[in-house]
């Protein structure tokens, strides 16, 4: 969250004022909107959050999916690939993120991270697509280099990899999915239909060519290898 500080370090009138607003703002939202989207046989009730406005894009939908993963998961060994849940609630697991300091996060490359013990389950909410795509200089191929990782050195026999990925936004894992090259085993897709950004599933070929918004995907890939 942004706010305006005076002189004393605490926020200004027109800080609160703002802070206010958008917490007005995200439950007015909340009731006025469908409280419900389908995934994978389940029903999900729509996520509002403050950080990030998750009422305005797919962490509205992906902290419940993922979140209900680590509830089935638990007393296993988890690591997260990207800070993200944390920012949502409290959480024990692991998590490796190359940029993002914060406390209990292990600044390293996911490619050279290499654990004590393997993992029963690795969770990455929409950040591998960022990975080779987003560094300089760019190495595409650096993404089927991480997952390959993840899968071989850091899941444990009949573990469970999950991530999601927005469609749109690397173009060069979204050739994967087209030519049925993806290293994902296993895939779900979700599009968003509504302005009020509500989703639903979906197949390949109702979301191939999906663009990447201003901060918003309008579909994304959930997908899954099983160790």
């Amino acid at each position: 969250m942004s706010y305006t500080y005076d002189y004393t370090g605490k926020p200004t009138d027109e800080g609160t004022i703002r802070l206010s607003w958008r917490f007005l703002k995200m439950h007015l939202t909340r009731c006025l909107r469908d409280k419900i989207f389908r995934f994978n046989g389940k029903e999900y009730e729509y996520f509002y959050h403050p950080y990030n406005k998750t009422w305005k894009n797919e962490r509205g939908i992906e902290i419940p999916i993922f979140r209900e993963i680590l509830l089935s998961h638990h007393g296993k060994r988890i690591l997260e690939v990207g800070n993200v849940l944390s920012h949502y609630f409290p959480v024990r697991h692991d998590v490796v993120d190359k940029y993002e300091v914060s406390s209990g996060v292990i600044n390293q490359d996911i490619i050279e991270f290499v654990p004590r013990e393997k993992y029963d389950l690795i969770v990455s909410i929409s950040t591998l697509e960022h990975v080779g795509w987003d560094e300089q200089p760019q190495a595409p191929p650096k993404l089927l280099r991480a997952i390959e990782h993840v899968r071989s050195t850091c899941l444990a026999p009949g573990g469970m990899l999950v991530a999601s990925l927005p469609v749109g936004y690397n173009r060069y894992f979204d050739d994967l999915l087209d030519g049925g090259s993806s290293p994902f085993t296993t895939h779900h897709f979700l599009k968003r239909i509504s302005k009020r950004n509500y989703w639903v599933e979906a197949n390949w070929e109702e979301v191939r060519g999906a663009s990447y918004g201003r901060f918003v995907a309008h579909a994304i890939c959930i997908g899954i290898i099983q160790g």
